[in-house]
């Protein structure tokens, strides 16, 4: 393991790409019917008997592909972990994706269960549900599935199992040894994974790690990602009269928290959107080159604030990909009391906003909420770490609880690695086109702990539509997905890397 890469080549298999795609549709309708089975399951991250029962249909698909597989237990949910059998001779590639999907609230779903996929067609401006017995032998790439981890992440491990079926009909031996890790809690944070990657590191070592999870590109080419955002949080907690006070008898009297909240929020960021407190974009430099490779990603700016319809972007970077070279400082949540038709004549007890703080290589989550602590304490305000006391309410004039998130940190491997030039090359004659390399994108997938601890590369290939509704109702994966992430599972590991 750990092979020199002196230089790059690629034998790549082309008995599945000269057909007419007659192969590629076979296997996507088997995929279809794999991913109505497994979307079936309940996989909400909150709930750990769903996410027992996944693992149990998982053990099972892996296991009739010739997988050995194993059950990593943590402090938290476990670890799912398939394997090929190993061959010392070969480079080992680890294959990451996750098996939890986000809660789910039913009313909003244009249909009877986002547990219950559906087959929808495009009609009009929107899609209309019609049976599975309307698909055929030409299946619709443009039609679409819809369910809970449709995309995100349940399809991208369909697509593994049936390129590994494929693989298996063309009599192709894999140059790569295969391991798997499916995360349970990576829409909670993945919390345990640190930890647990430290315990079971002799079981996880490889050559290099692909992640596969979230959308290609907006313009749907194919894409290779080289590192992602980190994330932490803060909530922000401040404080009124003890209970809600009537508005006549006490207004220009008892202090009013959604006020003092609001100036504070409104003290971290100028009009144009930058941080404003002292050193937090510290360490990032963006030279000419790397400028270069950012505006090669075929984004434009004025079609994205179209389609988010706001007029000016803010001004953190000066072009779309630039802005995620950032981290970030973001209101993800804001309330107090009452609003719309409950609305109260009343002065608030308290007001909370939740912060996002999303982070990139060069920056440390807890140094950045500790800067946002120092300044928020410059405002005048008593930082606490818990709900103040009658005698901290009489001390101070100002009180703000701080509450603070895990954090999950940033990555990204160079664009010259050899095993992403591998990667890119073998998408690009895997598909005729150029392929979209993206040097950080602006999600978080919680892969540093698998580098800090294995020292390996590490590589983000997305195989989802754009518009899938990842974590929102009506989430979906487009039939043409299916047949996409086939292929580039196939090139992938029927190239050679040498």
């Amino acid at each position: 393991m750990k092979k020199t890469v002196s230089f790059l080549s690629l034998i790549l298999s082309f008995s599945l790409f000269a057909q007419d795609d007659v192969a590629v549709k076979s296997q996507v309708a088997d995929a279809i019917n794999e991913l109505q089975e497994f979307i079936a399951i309940p996989n909400d991250a909150l709930n750990p008997d769903d996410i027992d029962r996944n693992i149990m249909w998982l053990k099972r698909k892996f296991g009739e592909r010739g997988f050995n597989t194993a059950v990593l237990d943590t402090e938290g949910l476990p670890l799912f972990f398939a394997a090929l059998p190993m061959n010392n001779d070969k480079p080992t590639v680890l294959i990451y994706m996750h098996l939890d999907g986000q809660s789910v609230d039913p009313s909003k779903w244009d249909q009877p269960s986002p547990y219950q996929m559906v087959l929808k067609v495009p009609e009009g401006d929107g899609f209309k549900t019609v049976s599975f017995d309307e698909l055929n032998d030409d299946i619709n790439y443009d039609w679409r599935l819809f369910g809970r981890s449709t995309s995100d992440d349940k399809s991208p491990i369909v697509m593994l199992l049936n390129t590994i079926d494929l693989l298996k009909q063309d009599g192709k031996e894999i140059p790569f040894n295969v391991k798997v890790i499916l995360d349970s809690e990576e829409e909670k944070s993945s919390k345990p994974l640190p930890k647990a990657v430290k315990q079971y590191r002799e079981l996880l070592e490889a050559d290099f790690l692909i992640i596969v999870d979230g959308p290609v590109h907006s313009s749907g080419e194919p894409t290779v990602v080289y590192g992602c955002r980190g994330i932490t949080s803060l909530s922000l907690t401040t404080y009124g009269p003890i209970k809600p006070q009537h508005s006549g008898h006490y207004g220009n009297y008892a202090p009013n928290p959604g006020f003092q909240l609001s100036q504070l929020l409104a003290s971290m960021k100028d009009a144009e959107g930058r941080v404003l407190i002292p050193g937090y974009y510290d360490g990032i430099t963006i030279d000419d080159a790397t400028r270069e490779i950012l505006k090669s990603v075929p984004d434009s700016d004025a079609e994205i604030v179209e389609r988010l319809q706001f007029k000016t972007p803010e001004k953190v970077g000066s072009f779309y990909q630039e802005a995620l070279q950032y981290p970030s400082l973001n209101i993800r949540g804001l309330g107090s009391a009452w609003i719309g038709d409950k609305a109260r004549t009343i002065i608030p007890e308290s007001a909370t906003a939740e912060l996002d703080l999303r982070l990139v290589v060069e920056s440390d989550g807890t140094r950045l909420k500790n800067l946002v602590k120092d300044h928020i304490a410059k405002q005048g305000f008593k930082v606490l770490d818990h709900e103040p006391s009658k005698e901290e309410r009489m001390q101070y004039d100002k009180i703000v609880t701080v509450k603070e998130g895990s954090v999950t940190d940033a990555f990204r491997t160079n664009l010259d690695n050899p095993y992403g030039q591998f990667l890119t090359a073998t998408m690009k004659n895997t598909f005729g086109k150029d392929v979209i390399q993206i040097r950080t994108m602006g999600g978080t997938v919680p892969i540093a702990p698998f580098i800090n601890e294995l020292k390996i590369p590490a590589f983000i290939v997305p195989v989802v539509n754009p518009d899938n509704n990842q974590h929102s109702p009506n989430e979906n994966v487009k039939i043409g997905q299916l047949a996409y992430g086939i292929k580039a599972f196939y090139g992938i590991l029927s190239s050679t890397m040498e």
